[in-house]
């Protein structure tokens, strides 16, 4: 039996506290390096990581199970990420300062253990629109296919795939050059 069935099985006995806490034990590491790309810091991937177990937590018992578990959990974590970013951009322009100095944050993370070329890829990366970010993210390093992200995202295989192609070129454009 998968764990997606364990899970499953919990769900419907109404053990909702096991079948999350199998949800975390299974799924936690994956989503984190999932959502890790799309954020600044380590420090704003746990507490996105946070957030998007409290609603998970609180939406566990409607999962109706239409789709795959994983897609859900994807779905979700994606949309918490990308609303954060959007909270982040208005807090920005709020108080008058650019997303730049915030993005520079990332330079100085105690958490980044890459070597030269990822840390320009994921600066780079952090250049981009938060929705190619995340088509970007999911296609080049969790190697997911398109048609596994578009349900994630909601959208079209087609969108995704122009997504990804702009984002690539905006990438080649800027590690092209020093930034």
């Amino acid at each position: 039996m998968t764990p997606d069935e364990v899970i499953r099985q919990h769900c419907e006995r109404g053990a909702f506290e096991e079948a999350f806490n199998a949800i975390v034990r299974q799924y936690s590491e994956r989503l984190f390096w999932h959502i890790r790309p799309l954020v600044d810091t380590h420090e704003d991937a746990d507490d996105l990581m946070q957030d998007i177990f409290i609603k998970i937590w609180a939406a566990l018992p409607t999962f109706r199970w239409e789709s795959q578990l994983f897609t859900w959990l994807y779905r979700i974590a994606t949309n918490e990420a990308l609303n954060a970013l959007r909270r982040k951009k208005v807090r920005a322009v709020l108080q008058f300062r650019s997303l730049s100095s915030a993005r520079d944050i990332a330079d100085d993370d105690p958490y980044f253990d890459g070597n030269a070329a990822q840390n320009r890829l994921l600066k780079a990366l952090r250049t981009l629109p938060s929705r190619q970010r995340a088509v970007f993210t999911m296609r080049y390093f969790e190697d997911l296919k398109y048609e596994e992200i578009a349900p994630i995202l909601g959208t079209s295989v087609g969108s995704l795939k122009s997504s990804y192609h702009v984002a690539a070129e905006k990438l080649k454009t800027l590690l092209s050059g020093d930034l």
